[in-house]
């Protein structure tokens, strides 16, 4: 489901009231975790945590970059932790720890899938939400993104 909305705010007041006090306690916590560099905006339809387009303007799609975010879909809520699927180690990680809790593991691509906000282990969101320093983000984009690369995409 994706929303019009043009502020955290707009989005969290047209969500039915389960899932509007779900995302605002995911959003506490990863609003409590989330480094230095990153900000909170409006992006792809949810509420998406950025480094700025002036921090670094150079991205491939001319979009911010994403470094997490947080929807209330169709049949299903979700974290996106773009940040530990760049990292093997983090990813794996964040799997045990995950799995460890004895919730639901109810994952696809960089997506964390829940019902319900007791299907949702809170601090080991928060520790991949708090991996990642927005300046080593964006040097792990770049050398993905280097300049060669994104020229031959064009």
């Amino acid at each position: 489901m994706r929303s019009e909305a043009k502020t955290v705010e707009e989005y969290l007041a047209e969500l039915p009231e389960d899932r509007r006090k779900a995302i605002s306690k995911v959003r506490e916590v990863i609003l409590e975790n989330l480094p230095d560099g990153y900000e909170e905006s409006m992006n792809w339809g949810m509420i998406a945590y950025e480094v700025p387009i002036s921090t670094y303007p150079d991205t491939y799609n001319g979009q911010p970059l994403s470094y997490a975010a947080l929807a209330s879909q169709k049949n299903h809520m979700a974290v996106y932790l773009s940040g530990i699927y760049m990292d093997e180690k983090a990813r794996a990680k964040f799997e045990s720890d995950y799995k460890a809790t004895g919730k639901r593991f109810d994952v696809g691509k960089s997506c964390v899938r829940f019902r319900k906000l007791d299907d949702l282990p809170l601090p080991v969101i928060a520790e991949a939400i708090a991996y990642l320093p927005a300046d080593e983000f964006v040097e792990r984009v770049k050398a993905v993104h280097s300049p060669r690369k994104a020229a031959r995409k064009k």
